[in-house]
């Protein structure tokens, strides 16, 4: 069954996807990319009223791990001994010492925990799931089902990776916390990883896309290195024969930027190490410009590019999407049985916790409506798609199905991305405005997006 692209009219926004130079400078954070910190939903943030005599009894969630250390010891060690030989040969600026300092202050403080979930991390998942168990208490209430009180089931899948663990249990601590009797399933295994984290980095398509590349060089070009390597280095003949200058700025850049998730005692010690230099290293233009060159690379390879020849990337994300279909025919199955046995309980929740490379293809694949942007000058991008408003820490899509008290009345479902309420590309249904939507017909188009190589996913 094949749809038109029917765009919801409705006031539905996900922090806007358009994003305006003015709004970067006033704005510089937002250039870390996938390390930009999660957008925590204010008090303008609001959700539509359900309609009238439906309830919520299902959430399907997919989150991503909270704020964490740099995920790759490497680049730390880089840093440092990059640092360390240029100074070791007086090839270092007072600023390029104060730099060394932080490095030294990195590796020895933060390498150690390469990856790890930070304390900043733990309060954003713990902060999503207050807000849930706010915004749907029916979810997690012990319910009447069939004349018998009956405490719901939750079900629970992390990936493997300890960041995502951490964040598994620092979101259900909260729900747990306030309803202690929730009967939950934990899982986290290899197995699970086909629909967790899905995405494989040696499976790349975008790289050989020679439409891609000439646009993506173009942004590139424009990232200047020289104005960074003489701030640090006092030397240019040192430079021009040891280091790569467009090498050693990137993973400086990473490095500095993941600086902001992590906790205040830690970024304390190292700016009391450094002098606080690592605020003053990047101009908000030049992280503006190296942001622009990131964002279209994130785009391209796991987003909705014209400019690569297969939908490979977003393919990434039908395993997710099976699952997501599949656990939620398991929670209908059970709340619409015309009888219940003695031990089952009603499936309220499936929560999964993985990664932005879980997350990015997945909401192209969805084409959600920040999402799905088709744009050939990657120059402009930004202007429709933003990686930090899709894939900032512990960014989460959740999936809220209703059920109505009168007979025959169709399941209702809406799409809430960082908690904010946000449209596909269906009509909204003829019972409720947008964003509540029919799932017997969100179900068939993603069916539809899937094919005929939905029964073959999870051998991908």
């Amino acid at each position: 069954m094949k749809y038109l692209s029917i765009l919801c009219l409705a006031a539905i926004v996900i922090a806007n996807a358009q994003t305006s130079i003015n709004e970067l400078q006033k704005h510089p954070e937002f250039t870390a990319s996938n390390y930009a910190l999660y957008p925590e939903p204010g008090k303008d943030v609001k959700l539509t009223k359900a309609p009238a005599g439906y309830k919520p009894f299902y959430i399907s969630h997919y989150g991503r791990h909270g704020s964490r250390y740099h995920n790759n010891s490497d680049e730390y060690k880089y840093l440092f001994e990059t640092l360390a030989k240029a100074d070791s040969v007086n090839a270092l600026t007072a600023t390029g010492k104060k730099v060394l300092s932080a490095a030294q202050f990195l590796v020895q403080n933060a390498e150690p925990r390469t990856g790890d979930l930070t304390q900043v991390g733990v309060r954003q998942h713990q902060g999503i799931a207050t807000r849930m168990q706010k915004n749907f208490p029916e979810i997690f209430r012990t319910q009447n089902i069939k004349g018998k009180q009956t405490t719901p089931h939750i079900d629970i899948f992390a990936s493997t990776s300890g960041r995502c663990i951490v964040s598994m249990a620092a979101f259900t601590g909260v729900i747990l916390s306030r309803y202690p009797d929730l009967d939950i399933r934990y899982e986290s295994g290899k197995s699970l990883l086909k629909f967790i984290c899905p995405f494989n980095w040696n499976d790349l398509e975008y790289s050989k896309a020679k439409a891609y590349t000439d646009e993506s060089d173009k942004l590139w070009k424009n990232v200047d290195s020289k104005p960074l390597m003489k701030k640090i280095f006092s030397d240019s003949i040192y430079v021009k024969s040891n280091i790569d200058a467009d090498n050693f700025y990137n993973r400086l850049f990473e490095i500095n930027t993941n600086t902001m998730n992590l906790d205040s005692s830690f970024i304390k010690g190292l700016n009391a190490a450094s002098n606080g230099i690592m605020d003053s290293l990047f101009t908000v233009e030049e992280s503006i410009t190296r942001w622009k060159a990131q964002n279209a690379w994130w785009y391209s390879i796991m987003g909705t590019s014209p400019l690569i020849a297969s939908t490979h990337g977003i393919d990434f994300g039908k395993n997710t999407l099976k699952n997501i279909l599949d656990e939620a025919d398991k929670a209908i199955a059970i709340d619409t049985s015309s009888t219940i046995a003695n031990d089952e309980k009603p499936i309220t929740a499936t929560l999964r916790f993985g990664h932005d490379t879980g997350l990015l293809p997945l909401t192209g694949l969805m084409q959600l409506d920040f999402a799905s942007a088709k744009v050939s000058d990657l120059s402009k991008l930004h202007e429709q798609w933003t990686d930090f408003r899709i894939i900032p820490m512990a960014a989460n899509l959740q999936i809220v199905f209703y059920k109505s008290t009168k007979k025959g009345a169709p399941i209702l479902v809406k799409f809430l991305y960082n908690e904010r309420e946000v449209a596909i590309p269906l009509p909204c249904s003829a019972e409720a405005k947008c964003p509540y939507y029919k799932w017997e017909d969100v179900k068939a188009f993603y069916l539809d997006i899937l094919g005929v190589k939905a029964a073959n996913i999870s051998q991908k």
